[in-house]
Formats: structure tokens, sequence, C-alpha cells
């Protein structure tokens, strides 16, 4: 296979340590499909160093609040070690289509987040899982702004323009 460009992958995983000495990793669902790892065959990993690698997933299993993963291309702890904080990837194709106004979190990853008067707040760098919502971390010249992930909040998001229109209640983010 050949490798694909970051904008043809959609991230479903991301590989937190390695586990046991036979080379398989820890790796943390990012994604909201139901069984999404059941049936995985070929995957892109991407190391925070920007390495890239494709390779076979032999086995899943449950680990807990993580998934235990066997690749092909890893059989020792000390390889797995090197894609730590890395990304599981799988071609967009593979995914299955959102609804109206829903977005894979790796789309938003990265994206220019602005208010309705095109004021640049940052870059939109996590989002983050609360126990009744999500929220958007921003992030601009070393400072933080949180921003519930809410329909009455996002104006607009533009995914081939990398970027998120916000409407802020007068006030937020003030110091």
């Amino acid at each position: 296979m050949a490798t694909l460009d970051q904008a043809e992958l959609v991230t479903i995983g991301r590989i937190e340590r390695s586990f046991g000495v036979r080379g398989e990793a820890r790796v943390r669902s990012l994604s909201d499909v139901p069984g999404r790892f059941d049936h995985l065959d070929e995957v892109t990993l991407l190391a925070p160093s920007g390495k890239s690698l494709v390779t076979r997933v032999t086995h899943v299993r449950s680990g807990g609040p993580t998934l235990i993963v066997g690749f092909d291309a890893f059989t020792t702890p000390e390889q797995v070690a090197e894609f730590r904080g890395g990304l599981v990837q799988v071609p967009r194709g593979d995914s299955p289509a959102l609804p109206t106004d829903h977005y894979y979190q790796c789309d938003l990853i990265g994206m220019v987040v602005q208010d309705e008067a095109g004021t640049v707040l940052g870059r939109l760098e996590e989002v983050l899982a609360f126990a009744e919502n999500q929220a958007f971390l921003v992030r601009q010249d070393g400072k933080e702004l949180l921003i519930p992930a809410a329909k009455q909040l996002v104006v607009s998001v533009d995914v081939a323009g990398r970027v998120m229109t916000v409407r802020l209640p007068e006030g937020f983010g003030d110091l």
C-alpha cells in the first residue's frame, strides 16, 4: 500500500505505551464509532517525530479503558516506544460518513479559530471530553481558551479552509 497524504487519513486512536514484551501497544480509541477497531486490517502509524509507518494489525483485545493492539511492524517494546504518543490512522474512505454538522476530531485539530468579526483567537489544539460535553482547547501566544463544543457557539466550520468561526458570549475569555 502506498503511503497516503495526511488529508486522506482519519485518526482513530493514540498509542499510549507498549504492553508486555512482544511488541504490543496500549491504544486509546479516539473514535465514536462502536467496534471501530474490531476488523482493522492495515493502518498508518504516525509517530510524534513525524515518522510514518504502514502496518497490518494482527490482533485487538480489550485492555480496560484502552485496547491492546498487535502490529506486524513491532516485535519489541522498544519499537513501540518510538511511536508512543503517535496516532493510529485509516484511509478516510474506510470511515463512515458523518451526519451534517458533525466532524472527525482529526479534521478540527489545527484549525484557526476566529470570532464572527474575524479576530483570530488561536489554533484548536485538542478536543477535550467531559462527562456531559466536549470543549475545544484553543491556544495562541501562550494563552489558552476553553470553548464549549456547543452548536449555539460554533457558527461555521470550514474543513477545507481550516477555519472555525465561533460566537462567544460578551466577556468570554477576558482575564
